[in-house]
């Protein structure tokens, strides 16, 4: 059974996903959860805290980091291709979240855009720590693991708002399997020496 501080953060992603960070209200989010608004402020100092949590929680950096340790023992590409599933997975599970963000978080205060930005720099710092132990160990080449990290999640993010809130959603031009496998394909080679990607190739084969 749920504790009273996981029913008021499932309320306020509901309706932070619903009505978006201004439109949803606490008295709504406690009213949801089954709770008095003051035991909402009893766990969460304001709104802002509830929704900094609520993203925080369901962010793609808990799964990331509970990610990382599997990859060990699969090749570049396999890792690649997980970690680009697992985050069109997450995406794809709070599509409304993400929608409704991008088209309200102008409006936010400044703190509340510094929040954001502080969770995408962990998601990308993460992940260049998966690069950056890859290059230590001679298995990549040299590159800002900062910037690699960074284009390789926004090239799944684009895919995945064109084909869901844009109108490449009515006329996909390819299938997901297909698209993670080019994308993948093309990060490899761009982050692989000729010996490197000859060497993951190989790889490839045997486990077939």
């Amino acid at each position: 059974m749920k504790d009273t501080k996981e029913k008021i953060l499932d309320a306020g992603l509901t309706l932070f996903s619903k009505k978006g960070y201004i439109g949803a209200t606490t008295k709504e989010i406690a009213r949801k959860a089954g709770v008095a608004e003051l035991t909402l402020f009893r766990h969460f100092s304001s709104k802002e805290r509830l929704f900094e949590e609520a993203i925080k929680r369901r962010s793609f950096l808990p799964t990331l980091k509970g990610l990382l340790p599997e990859l060990r023992d699969l090749t570049y590409t396999d890792a690649l291709t997980e970690i680009a599933y697992r985050y069109l997975e997450r995406l794809s599970e709070r599509r409304e979240l993400i929608k409704i963000m991008h088209s309200e978080i102008h409006l936010y205060p400044a703190k509340l855009r510094e929040i954001q930005q502080k969770f995408v720099g962990e998601i990308i710092g993460t992940l260049a720590s998966y690069f950056r132990g890859l290059q230590d160990n001679s298995r990549l080449r040299q590159f800002d693991p900062e910037v690699a990290a960074r284009a390789f999640l926004n090239m799944f993010f684009s895919y995945f708002t064109s084909q869901e809130f844009m109108a490449e959603k009515k006329q996909r031009f390819s299938d997901r399997d297909e698209v993670v496998a080019e994308f993948v394909k093309i990060f490899v080679s761009g982050t692989t020496s000729k010996r490197q990607g000859n060497e993951t190739d190989e790889s490839e084969r045997h486990k077939h």
